[in-house]
């Protein structure tokens, strides 16, 4: 995984639950590239949806409100907004469920209240995950996050559980 990642910001507001990430009628597969196809399909940023369609969004960050991921515990959901190519996601909070399955499928989120509140939708944003730090360069303003150490570290760097396992067992 890269130190740094950067892209353009994708707003969303607060509670935004996990059938609005991937709706429940499209869980009948459980293939990333399927899953990506949908992703975000029942939330109003409609401008989203358009673009991702296109595959115009490989890279970009989601800023959202707080709560996001609430609702039930599909691993769907971290893996249609990973597949699709979003790099990270800041809110306030995180439904617990959903945080510890971004951790395992490899999605890095981080937490930061002011910088969910002031990153604008189309703001070009960097974090620097080595570092902490969420740099809004459109407004040239900067975020301190609690970086990523021990075995969620590893866990992210390997691009989630699965592949940190299979590291690990290539080691036995």
């Amino acid at each position: 995984m890269e130190n740094v990642l950067e892209g353009k910001v994708w707003k969303f507001g607060a509670n935004v639950n996990t059938d609005e990430i991937i709706p429940a009628k499209y869980l009948n597969t459980t293939k990333a590239e399927e899953l990506a196809a949908f992703c975000m399909d029942d939330t109003s940023n409609e401008e989203f949806k358009k673009s991702r369609d296109n595959k115009e969004i490989r890279g970009s960050i989601f800023v959202a409100g707080e709560y996001f991921g609430c609702g039930s515990s599909r691993e769907h959901a971290p893996i249609s907004i990973k597949a699709a190519g979003i790099s990270a996601i800041i809110a306030p909070d995180f439904a617990s469920i959903f945080y510890r399955n971004a951790i395992n499928t490899g999605l890095p989120i981080f937490k930061h209240v002011e910088a969910a509140e002031e990153i604008l939708q189309g703001d070009i944003v960097s974090i620097d995950l080595e570092k902490g730090v969420i740099y809004n360069k459109t407004q040239d303003k900067k975020y301190d996050v609690v970086p990523f150490t021990g075995i969620v570290k590893e866990v992210s760097e390997c691009g989630g559980l699965m592949n940190y396992v299979k590291k690990i067992m290539n080691k036995i």
